[in-house]
């Protein structure tokens, strides 16, 4: 990675001109913004230089969100947080979302195994830990009264107490590990059998490994993140660092210990709060923005004959008949007044049409979807993208709960693309005499 240090207060006006110069130089696709201090004016700025804009954020803290996706992966995300925003801002809530580190992609189908008794013990308060929390622990963890327990502390390369905390290893009781700056907690996380550590993204690694934890809490930002951890029964939260006794963690290590079935089912709780595939959804979504949708306009209507007179549309349809201009204009104005119709053009990142959407809407919360791709773009899984895209709108914005798409027999890349988008076969009907298939999405509320 190459880094750049800004001569500007950060979260400063100066600093989104500068941020958004620099980008525009490094011809880069998004901005990721991170941090507090950022303000709605802050990403209003960022966007006034036509870039696309990430913000990462917590508790929903701006007045406002100017920005393309706002990404909150925490439990307790909701969107009241973000009733404020624009109509494009795309909103990533919930665990679903987690960005896990790289190294722990390869263990999504690893299965821990739980012992009736836990005897293997991490420690990770944090690369840091300004406030030796970590000593607090061992000596928490040499009070516990069990035989063959042993621990392994993670430390950061930072840690002013390194030193401190590796002769309180040496001298203790039981076998204490110190890992430095390590890259394998996967592997420590796999290891371990119970774990103890702060609040922090580490608690949805944990949950990913579905490792039991205790939670110090060590920052402000970690307590709705720890309590709901808690009320889900996937760790327990002993409350701020500060007055938690070391006697008091190791009485809640003892007791949680021996408890086979408890340690299971958090472990199986985590297991079905973070999935590692949080990534791959906010990648996704990055990709979603080479292709964008917008309301039908008035001057859509000759694109929209253009497409629909097309030799390979007509073909594919369920009229082959070339339609008349004065016949489309009629439809088209009749289409543009009808509450029940929504059309939508999706265009690329050079705001080229690709192609458009048609949603007919009915009074029982159906809706039913007509496709067309414009001939440059077809064979490239635009198709796809533009159906799931204008489908997850239209769920976004209205009480629709199923659509419904009817395919010729003959028309392979439209199921194709239905399928790819989420769609299901139902079965066969007929359509004007000819042979087709209903597809069928159903709105969810995962």
């Amino acid at each position: 990675m190459e880094v750049n240090f800004l001569s500007t207060t950060p979260g400063s006006n100066e600093d989104a001109i500068q941020t958004a110069e620099l980008a525009q130089e490094l011809k880069a696709s998004w901005v990721v913004v991170d941090g507090y201090h950022f303000s709605a004016e802050y990403q209003r700025a960022i966007k006034q230089h036509d870039l696309r804009l990430l913000f990462i954020d917590d508790n929903g803290h701006c007045d406002h969100y100017y920005a393309d996706i706002v990404l909150n992966q925490n439990v307790h995300a909701s969107p009241e947080l973000y009733a404020s925003r624009e109509p494009y801002t795309r909103c990533l809530l919930g665990t679903q979302y987690v960005l896990l580190r790289r190294e722990f992609w390869g263990w999504a189908d690893w299965t821990r195994t739980i012992p009736e008794v836990a005897r293997k013990i991490l420690v990770t308060l944090g690369g840091s830990d300004p406030e030796n929390v970590t000593m607090k622990v061992i000596t928490a963890v040499e009070q516990v009264e069990l035989d063959g327990l042993e621990a392994t502390v993670v430390i950061g390369g930072g840690n002013p107490y390194k030193d401190q905390l590796q002769l309180a290893a040496q001298g203790s009781k039981i076998p204490i590990h110190i890992e430095s700056n390590t890259t394998r907690m996967p592997e420590l996380m796999a290891w371990a059998d119970v774990a103890v550590s702060s609040g922090g993204s580490t608690c949805w690694e944990l949950a990913f490994m579905g490792l039991p934890h205790l939670i110090l809490v060590v920052a402000d930002n970690q307590v709705p993140i720890a309590r709901e951890l808690d009320k889900l029964g996937i760790a327990r939260c002993l409350g701020w660092y500060s007055t938690v006794l070391p006697e008091d963690i190791a009485s809640h290590l003892e007791e949680l210990l021996p408890k086979m079935k408890v340690r299971s089912e958090m472990s199986g709780y985590g297991r079905q709060l973070v999935d590692g595939k949080g990534a791959k959804r906010v990648v996704k979504n990055f990709l979603d923005f080479t292709l964008t949708l917008r309301p039908v306009r008035r001057e859509d209507c000759a694109l929209l004959w253009k497409w629909a007179n097309d030799p390979t549309v007509r073909e594919v349809s369920f009229s082959l008949d070339p339609i008349p201009w004065e016949k489309h204009v009629y439809w088209f104005e009749s289409k543009l007044a009808d509450p029940l119709c929504l059309i939508f053009i999706g265009v690329s990142q050079n705001d080229e049409p690709i192609g458009q959407v048609r949603f007919e809407l009915s009074d029982n919360d159906k809706a039913e979807i007509h496709v067309v791709i414009d001939e440059s773009y077809r064979g490239q899984g635009y198709g796809s993208k533009l159906i799931d895209l204008a489908v997850t709108e239209l769920f976004r914005n209205t009480s629709v709960q199923s659509v419904n798409a009817f395919v010729k027999s003959t028309n392979h890349a439209s199921m194709r693309a239905f399928e790819k988008a989420g769609f299901k076969k139902i079965g066969a009907v007929t359509i004007k005499r000819c042979e087709s298939l209903h597809y069928k999405r159903t709105r969810s509320y995962q």
